[in-house]
């Protein structure tokens, strides 16, 4: 038996073997190789889990440089246009042509620019749809009963 789930359908076998009359000493004996058989097996997982939440944390922090990396460029380009459409306007040209390409200025697509919020009627202003407040609803749980929702108590796997 290697795997976990063979070492734990093992264990329950030689547990319903209690009952069928196996000799007290074999018994003694299996059951203890099986569970010192999953001790090994749990510590591999946990090896497994703590090498794969290092690998996790790695990717994180590569993820986060990846992403100012990326905003840097992003910012960096921004930069650039609005430099060289500066200077296009400065220089009074709205085109320019290379043997490689054609830049120019284009005007965008008109957009709003809000000047003052207080002064803008209601009609304009959309209702946000209401949002359930879990830390508020499980406080009054824990106090009273309330329509709709329950406490609930899981498990999880920990290691220290």
């Amino acid at each position: 038996m290697n795997a976990l789930y063979e070492l734990t359908d093992g264990h329950v076998e030689i547990q319903r073997q209690i009952y069928d009359g196996v000799d007290a000493e074999v018994f003694t004996d299996t059951l203890q190789a099986i569970e010192e058989s999953i001790e090994v097996k749990v510590e591999g997982y946990h090896a497994i889990i703590q090498n794969t939440k290092g690998d996790i944390e790695k990717i994180k922090t590569e993820e986060k440089r990846l992403a100012d990396r990326r905003k840097a460029m992003e910012n960096k380009v921004d930069k650039l246009k609005r430099n060289l459409e500066e200077n296009m306007t400065k220089l009074g040209k709205r085109k320019i042509t290379t043997p490689l390409f054609t830049a120019w200025i284009q005007p965008n697509t008109p957009s709003v620019r809000v000047l003052d919020e207080k002064l803008i009627p209601k009609e304009f202003w959309k209702e946000q749809d209401p949002k359930l407040d879990k830390t508020s609803l499980g406080k009054a749980l824990k106090k009273s009963d309330t329509p709709g929702a329950e406490i609930v108590q899981t498990e999880s796997i920990r290691f220290r």
